[in-house]
């Protein structure tokens, strides 16, 4: 088995709206922006995979539109997954750990604003007993956040402190859609505020992958993972106990995340009580980590790309030399239900 990095990652400016751009010329730039850092040009590229959902495009197979933006032909190996792109990239990293290719271009892209986002993730729940009922992702946010205070293990004013935090950590993120103060805000659905959960808004990632010495031609301080993992709660909120993320903590521990402290954890939580839940499992200390020092989900929130943002921005950070042992975490589903902890180290710079 091969060492796979990411050696190269780029992100949209997200925005309340992109009503003028399509998905391939919204994803377009992007890709470009990826190739340029490493040299390398569409052909050079071994495998490709993207995360989407047609949910949110509202056509069957709308992720071979984005196609045009990569250039599929001549032919290339190619595949998708209807996840976020965090997923595309697990399967990228096993298609190079493999030896079945060298190099993987993973990219992802949502756009929320052209309908009711809260009403399209319905459609992940249950479809007989729970989807009927219409219970919107942000309401069952709030089943969770509620149950936490409720257990004592937060309340209205942590929350805050974390949106806060997450919002000033933002302003030094150049493709942030929120940051600075947090407005008061009103209950959306008690006990969270507006500040407690994410901007909705359009937006797209792309990363490259590269394994052994390949990926130390192409970027001066590859971010290494180290270990990657992720599982599943059982599908019927029903039997779970929300206060907790059992897969979470499996999938850290698979992924070698408590083998040593990490100096840098990029958490998916779009709402601020999720991140209770994370800091939990992951036995995060604020003395050693520095959690979500992009401002996190809270400050750009683009539905199948908000996972793969948190592995690129913690691999940007070990590029820059701003962090040596990274977490990064991407969520899907309500609730926490699906996660995928991944663990990155950089190494000293390449001669």
């Amino acid at each position: 088995m091969r060492d796979v990095a990411i050696v190269a990652f780029a992100q949209t400016d997200h925005q309340r709206r992109t009503d003028e751009l399509s998905e391939v010329e919204m994803l377009m730039p992007v890709l470009h922006q990826v190739l340029d850092a490493t040299g390398l040009r569409a052909r050079d590229i071994g495998f490709t995979c993207s995360g989407s959902s047609d949910y949110l495009a509202g056509r069957a197979f709308s992720f071979t539109m984005a196609l045009d933006g990569v250039g599929a032909y001549p032919p290339i190996s190619e595949s998708h997954v209807e996840m976020d792109g965090a997923w595309a990239l697990h399967e990228a990293w096993v298609k190079i750990r493999t030896g079945q290719a060298d190099t993987a271009l993973v990219y992802s892209y949502g756009k929320s604003s052209p309908g009711a986002v809260r009403d399209v993730l319905t459609r992940q729940l249950d479809p007989y007993y729970v989807g009927p009922l219409w219970p919107d992702s942000v309401a069952l946010a709030a089943l969770q956040a509620q149950a936490l205070i409720d257990a004592g293990d937060t309340d209205e004013a942590a929350l805050a402190a974390i949106a806060t935090r997450s919002r000033a950590a933002a302003v030094d993120n150049p493709h942030a859609q929120l940051a600075g103060p947090v407005p008061a805000g009103e209950y959306v659905v008690q006990p969270l505020r507006t500040g407690d959960c994410p901007p909705i808004g359009d937006g797209a990632a792309a990363v490259i992958l590269a394994a052994d010495d390949t990926a130390r031609a192409l970027c001066a301080r590859p971010a290494w993972i180290r270990g990657i993992d992720h599982r599943i709660e059982a599908h019927s909120l029903g039997v779970r106990e929300l206060t907790e993320s059992p897969s979470t903590r499996l999938a850290a521990t698979r992924a070698g995340a408590f083998e040593r402290p990490v100096d840098t954890a990029e958490l998916h939580a779009p709402f601020t009580s999720q991140e209770v839940v994370l800091r939990k499992e992951l036995r995060l200390d604020d003395t050693v980590t520095a959690v979500n020092p992009s401002g996190g989900a809270l400050a750009a929130n683009p539905v199948m790309a908000a996972g793969l943002i948190r592995l690129g921005e913690a691999a940007a950070r070990i590029h820059r030399g701003e962090s040596d042992r990274a977490l990064a975490h991407a969520t899907s589903g309500p609730c926490l239900q699906q996660n995928l902890v991944a663990v990155l180290e950089g190494e000293s710079a390449h001669v």
